[in-house]
């Protein structure tokens, strides 16, 4: 039987400034002038100050504003902005001076380079092409090569690209031959369409360069070719001891074979020094933490966020109306016009609110996060770093998990023993033998320890690393082993063994 009954419900949902506030705490320093770049392009009543410039003022009470919200827009009568002008915009500045930059150092210009694919294009006008139906088919093809020189689109989905884009009805046989010219392309390896490929391809050109220089192949290098041929699979594994018993060949000889392997580059673009700069990562700290005789100074890293205001003309037009409403001579258009200015300071000013915000629960957090980890922050000793999750300073700084989450995401702190990042703080807690509570970061530590140390002829076994992590006190189950031996991206015992 249907009925209908009337319920309350208290629900919490975001404003659109909290959501903003959100996703501009996720921004990295490196990243978080894009974001300001973005809002200054978007909103012109947002303003960078420069030296020199006056500070726009507006009130922080956006409450005062309500009544201009809910008028009517077609209604000219009711609509006073004096009260708006005066307690809105002439009160209280409303900027973003940026007063915790660090020291400030001359920036050295940095030569533009070719990208790889101009590399790659520039030794495409070197290739002897028929027509221009082969020059659109190499085009099509060097644009689907990655920046690791791989080719991943398989030729039917380059023949629907080029019958898209190029009006080009072509076949899988004139993709595969004009590949087979790109293949041959500097650096070596490019093209590719798998690892195996990519190998076999330089591996056979060190082959044919033995030949034209020596006059003979190099045996190491010959038995390479043939491994990577007809016996990848169990190379990739590491089965040694089948592979000496299906070629018949020694150890020493498979030894040789091996290292020859290992010369090969498995991302060829990294080879040109040309390469995208996007592949090149630099890390710019969000924190920086120094320690003064004994006490830790916490500065949060701003050199990239500007000194933001609200546009004075905007702020002048509103005046300017005003004036014009007290003589009588406004209109309908220029109601609409000064409900858009509104609009826009107030854009303006919750961003540039949000942005100081969002700097002070930066360093709220990173400051809590400093003093749990005081012991680590003086010595350097990473044995020091505590137990410790979001929860916890969550609590301490009356935050919710999620925005400690959130400042964590993404972020470097640099202190005198090197950059690292927040989230590598945070971690659960292990009990020791003796019922001493130790972080989990400790415990891979020691892991790692333990492997480095290994025989590589015979790598210890998950089982045997639990018995030896016992043995230091660490008394966790194999499958825990097993879990923090993948997050150190240590591969299992048998693919870590060498001959």
């Amino acid at each position: 039987m249907l009925s209908q009954n009337l319920s309350q419900k208290m629900l919490q949902k975001l404003s659109p400034q909290q959501i903003q506030l959100m996703k501009l705490l996720q921004i990295p320093t490196a990243t978080i002038d894009q974001r300001i770049q973005e809002e200054l392009e978007t909103n012109p009543a947002l303003d960078e100050s420069v030296e020199g410039q006056t500070e726009a003022t507006v009130n922080d009470d956006a409450d005062s504003t309500d009544e201009l919200d809910n008028q009517d827009d077609g209604q000219e009568e009711g609509f006073d902005l004096t009260e708006y002008i005066e307690d809105y915009a002439d009160d209280d500045p409303i900027s973003y001076r940026n007063n915790t930059q660090t020291e400030t150092r001359d920036t050295i210009p940095i030569a533009l380079n070719n990208t790889f694919h101009d590399y790659l294009e520039q030794q495409l006008g070197l290739l002897e092409l028929q027509d221009e139906r082969e020059l659109l088919i190499a085009e099509q093809i060097l644009g689907s090569i990655d920046d690791d020189g791989y080719l991943r689109r398989d030729p039917t989905s380059i023949i629907d690209d080029l019958l898209f884009a190029q009006s080009i009805h072509s076949t899988v046989e004139e993709v595969l031959v004009m590949l087979k010219k790109i293949q041959r392309f500097d650096p070596p390896g490019v093209g590719a369409r798998d690892l195996r490929e990519c190998l076999l391809i330089q591996i056979n050109q060190r082959i044919q360069n033995d030949k034209g220089v020596e006059g003979h192949v190099h045996p190491g290098r010959d038995l390479a070719y043939k491994i990577l041929e007809f016996y990848f699979e169990e190379f990739s594994k590491k089965h040694y001891q089948k592979l000496q018993k299906q070629l018949e060949i020694t150890e020493g000889q498979l030894r040789s074979a091996i290292e020859e392997i290992l010369k090969l580059n498995p991302k060829p673009a990294s080879a040109y020094g040309g390469a995208d700069s996007s592949n090149m990562n630099y890390v710019v700290p969000d924190f920086i933490i120094s320690n003064r005789d004994g006490v830790l100074e916490l500065t949060i890293n701003s050199r990239n966020l500007p000194d933001l205001r609200i546009n004075e003309q905007y702020v002048d037009m509103l005046r300017s109306y005003n004036n014009r409403k007290k003589q009588g001579l406004t209109t309908g258009n220029d109601k609409q016009a000064i409900l858009f200015i509104k609009q826009k300071i107030d854009s303006a000013k919750w961003f540039i609110d949000a942005i100081r915000q969002r700097q002070q629960t930066l360093y709220r957090t990173m400051y809590a996060i400093m003093q749990f980890q005081q012991a680590y922050f003086r010595t350097g000793d990473a044995r020091k770093i505590k137990p410790m999750i979001l929860k916890d300073i969550a609590e301490i700084t009356d935050l919710d998990i999620s925005t400690v989450s959130r400042v964590a995401s993404s972020k470097y702190v640099q202190t005198e023993f090197g950059s690292r990042k927040l989230k590598e703080f945070f971690s659960e807690s292990v009990v020791t033998t003796d019922g001493e509570e130790v972080s989990t970061l400790e415990v891979k530590n020691a892991l790692s320890e333990i492997v480095a140390a290994e025989n590589k002829r015979k790598p210890y076994s998950d089982e045997k690393l639990k018995t030896l992590l016992l043995e230091r006190g660490y008394d966790i189950a194999r499958r825990t082993v097993a879990k923090y031996r993948e997050q150190l991206n240590i591969p299992v015992a048998r693919l870590r063994k060498e001959l």
